[in-house]
C-alpha cells in the first residue's frame, strides 16, 4: 500500500517569524500522526529556519522551486545545491510557475532531473486549464506534460506527481473525487507506460486544487489518490493538521 503524503505548498506567504510560528502551532499535534508523509513548503528565505524547527520530528520540508544550473550569473535564481541539507523535497511545474514565469514542459524537465541529480525527491505537478477542460483536452494536456516532464530521465525511485487542475486552484472549486480519481489514473498509465507497471503502481499521485478539510475525506478514499498538495488550507493550522489526520484515517480504512 502507497503512504500517502500531504504535503503544504505556503506560495508567496510567511515572513520568518509567521513561518516559525505556524510551524510550532502545528508541529505538536503532527507528530502524533501516523501512517502519513508530511511535507511542509515555506518560502525560500524561511526554508533554513523550518528546516531547524522540524529537524528530528516527522515533518519534511520542500521548496517551492529551484532552478536547473549548478551555479552561475542567474541572478535571482536558487541552484539544486544550495538547497541540500535545508529540504528534502522540491514542487516543480507548480500551474503559477508556468503561468506567471512562463515555464514550459521542456525547462520542467530539466529542473526534474537536475532536482534528482543533487537527491531532492521532486513534486512534477500537472494540470489543465479550465479552457482546456471544456475543449475536451484534459487527457491531451496531461499527457504532454507527464512525458515531456520526464523524457530522457531514468526511473526515478522518488518521484512524486501532484495532479492540479489550474480552474481548481485557489477557487474552491474543487474537482469531484470521481473526476480527479480517473484523471490521476490516466497519470498513472502515462507512466506505466515509460517506466513500467511495477513502478507506477509504487508511484504516489496526490490531488491538489482546492483541497481542505471538509473534503479530503472523499479523495483520500479513492483508490488511485495518495494525499493531497495543500494550498491556502495549509496556512492554517488547525485546517493543516485535520487534513492530514483524515488523510491517515482514510488510508488506514481502506
Amino acid at each position: 500500500m502507497r503512504v500517502p503524503i500531504i504535503a503544504g505548498n505556503w506560495k508567496m506567504n510567511t515572513t520568518i517569524a509567521e513561518a516559525e510560528a505556524l510551524v510550532r502551532q502545528m508541529l505538536p499535534e503532527l507528530e502524533t500522526i501516523d501512517g502519513v508523509e508530511t511535507v511542509v513548503c515555506p518560502p525560500f528565505v524561511s526554508l533554513d529556519a523550518v528546516s531547524r524547527l522540524t529537524q528530528g520530528t516527522s515533518v519534511q520540508v520542500g521548496a517551492q522551486n529551484l532552478y536547473h544550473e549548478p551555479k552561475g550569473a542567474y541572478t535571482g535564481e536558487v541552484a539544486p545545491g544550495m538547497l541540500v541539507g535545508v529540504c528534502r523535497w522540491v514542487i516543480l511545474g507548480h500551474s503559477e510557475r508556468r503561468q506567471y514565469f512562463h515555464e514550459d514542459d521542456r525547462l520542467v524537465n530539466q529542473k526534474v532531473a537536475a532536482a534528482l541529480d543533487v537527491g531532492l525527491k521532486p513534486i512534477l505537478a500537472v494540470g489543465e486549464r479550465l479552457e482546456e477542460r471544456e475543449a475536451g483536452r484534459t487527457e491531451e494536456v496531461i499527457a504532454r506534460q507527464v512525458r515531456v516532464g520526464l523524457e530522457s530521465i531514468p526511473a526515478p525511485e522518488s518521484l512524486v506527481i501532484a495532479y492540479e487542475p489550474v480552474w481548481a486552484i485557489g477557487t474552491g472549486r474543487a474537482a469531484s473525487g470521481d473526476d480527479a480519481n480517473e484523471t490521476i489514473g490516466l497519470i498513472r498509465g502515462l507512466v506505466a507506460k515509460q517506466y513500467g507497471d511495477a513502478f507506477a503502481q509504487r508511484m504516489r499521485v496526490l490531488y491538489g486544487g482546492s483541497m481542505t478539510q471538509d473534503n479530503v475525506g472523499g479523495y483520500m478514499a479513492m483508490p488511485e489518490i495518495d494525499g493531497g498538495l495543500i494550498g491556502g488550507a495549509s496556512l492554517k493550522a488547525g485546517d493543516f493538521v485535520s487534513i492530514v489526520r483524515q488523510a491517515a484515517e482514510a488510508r488506514r480504512g481502506q
